[in-house]
């Protein structure tokens, strides 16, 4: 499999080294870019990323394995990130969780993001969404949604199109 991130991308990404006193410290956008172009972080993005930082694959592959917000693996049209958090689980964040995957032909009681074999949803539970006193919390995509019902939940489905 060929890697090649886009020129203006690339150029992009060039100059926003730039910006920080050491390459390492633009690892995190690098990553947050290639995954918003790509849609997740492959290990040929990783080792790209760490080729143009100066750094060993394994400084890149610790921030992606670290943070939640990074994938590995390509998700679906509508990514639905449902809280999983204290106060998100005790607003019934889990029977939402399960909810949406009973939907959506998913085993609810998978580990990590999972997505329809038709590739248009993906379900993940995600470390809290900054919304506590709403719980329930979901996001689809980057549209942020609070008190989230089953009810709620089956018109948020629906409205992807």
């Amino acid at each position: 499999m060929s890697f090649t991130v886009p020129p203006a991308l690339e150029a992009e990404l060039n100059e926003l080294v730039t910006h920080y006193p050491q390459k390492r410290s633009a690892s995190l956008m690098f990553l947050h870019a290639l995954q918003e172009h790509f849609g997740y972080i492959s290990k040929e993005a990783v080792e790209w990323t760490a080729a143009k930082l100066d750094l060993q694959p394994i400084n890149v592959y610790e921030l992606v394995t670290f943070y939640p917000m990074f994938r590995q693996q390509p998700a679906g049209k509508y990514v639905l990130k449902v809280c999983r958090t204290l106060s998100c689980a005790l607003g019934g964040s889990g029977k939402l969780h399960e909810h949406f995957c009973k939907k959506l032909g998913l085993d609810n009681h998978a580990h990590g993001i999972q997505t329809t074999k038709d590739g248009k949803f993906s379900v993940e539970f995600v470390e809290c969404l900054a919304s506590c006193g709403t719980a329930p919390v979901i996001m689809c995509n980057e549209d942020f949604y609070e008190g989230v019902t089953h009810e709620k939940a089956d018109k948020i489905v629906e409205g992807c199109k």
